[in-house]
């Protein structure tokens, strides 16, 4: 009588070796699945950067009003302890620049750059930078980037008036953008820059123009 072949039990190194090419078959599949993981969140990472430029670039196109209406008249503090009323200023053209003020680069850039404009001198035109900032605060970022013309100083009334605000990246705050007054008191023109920049070559241009 022939007795059934038997399957000869696997050695303990047998096992070992089993075990450890299990093992790194289960690291193989890990890994695997980690780079999937790593190539998944980098393709969104990707999409999301581009969403975010896409809507940065579509915003930040300039938005600009025309039509004339009398400007609202103010008087404002300023940076240097005095105040300015929009109304002294008649018989000249003003340029008021509404910006983020304190903490805005860019902003208080612009204000430096459109000063070594001699153009807006020759013309007779005078800027008026306006913020929602306490002197102290402007102050601190004149002196950094060597502003010179003191800022007029808002509580969001005149910047409401002018409907500034909430045209930048902060809700309660004017964003960047200029309007024209001419010599008698009328509002000309309104030009919003989300971009935070606009050439004062350019500015000067626009300006003259429409007067």
């Amino acid at each position: 009588m022939t007795s059934a072949a038997t399957t000869p039990r696997p050695t303990a190194k047998e096992r070992k070796m089993e075990a450890r090419a299990a093992r790194a078959r289960a690291e193989t599949a890990a890994a695997a699945r980690r780079a999937r993981t790593r190539r998944i969140a980098w393709v969104v990472g990707l999409l999301v950067v581009v969403a975010v430029v896409a809507f940065g670039l579509a915003s930040s196109r300039q938005v600009s009003s025309e039509g004339t209406r009398v400007a609202p008249d103010f008087t404002l503090p300023t940076t240097d302890g005095g105040t300015v009323s929009l109304s002294d200023l008649r018989g000249s053209p003003v340029v008021l620049y509404f910006n983020e003020g304190a903490g805005c680069a860019s902003c208080t850039v612009q204000m430096v750059e459109i000063e070594k404009e001699p153009g807006f001198a020759e013309a007779g035109i005078t800027v008026l930078p306006i913020v929602m900032n306490t002197a102290e605060q402007m102050l601190a970022d004149m002196q950094r980037y060597g502003a010179t013309t003191p800022y007029l100083l808002d509580d969001g009334t005149v910047s409401e008036a002018y409907g500034t605000l909430g045209t930048g990246m902060h809700e309660g705050l004017p964003g960047h953008g200029f309007v024209l007054i001419d010599a008698e008191g009328n509002q000309l023109w309104q030009g919003e820059y989300p971009s935070m920049w606009l050439e004062p070559a350019q500015l000067l241009e626009e300006v003259v123009s429409r007067l």
